[in-house]
């Protein structure tokens, strides 16, 4: 995804203590209730720096991107996402924008499935399915 691609929205796949950041937006966009931290990149933004600066307004946990793991467009929203992984720096994950937010939560790897049932994007699975389990 270029910096030009404005049209497109940014995820951070942050594990963290062997678990992984998700969050539930007040108002479902569609079937999707839980999903990473995302949003729009904003323009002379890149898809790993809209996905930091996400993560941070959204939960107040400061993250620095470590990999471009793929893109596609979403099948739920038709929307074309960028999904990179991200290693917290610092900050306790929270909701920090509770205009957006309901909650967040640390998921276990294996428990996924219950909040996100209709699976994950293959990249995002593969990266998951990888990461060190501490």
């Amino acid at each position: 995804m270029s910096q030009q691609d404005h049209d497109g929205g940014a995820a951070a796949v942050i594990v963290h203590g062997g678990r992984v950041l998700l969050i539930r937006r007040r108002v479902p966009e569609g079937d999707l209730v839980w999903q990473f931290p995302a949003g729009a990149i904003e323009p002379g933004e890149s898809a790993e720096q809209a996905a930091v600066r996400e993560t941070l307004e959204e939960t107040g946990l400061t993250v620095e991107a470590t990999k471009l793991i793929g893109e596609r467009v979403h099948p739920k929203t038709g929307r074309s996402m960028s999904y990179t992984a991200c290693s917290v720096i610092s900050g306790q994950a929270r909701v920090a924008d509770d205009e957006e937010l309901a909650e967040v939560a640390w998921v276990a790897h294996l428990k996924i499935g219950g909040y996100v049932p209709y699976g994950l994007f293959g990249p995002v699975q593969e990266y998951l399915n990888g990461a060190p389990v501490r």
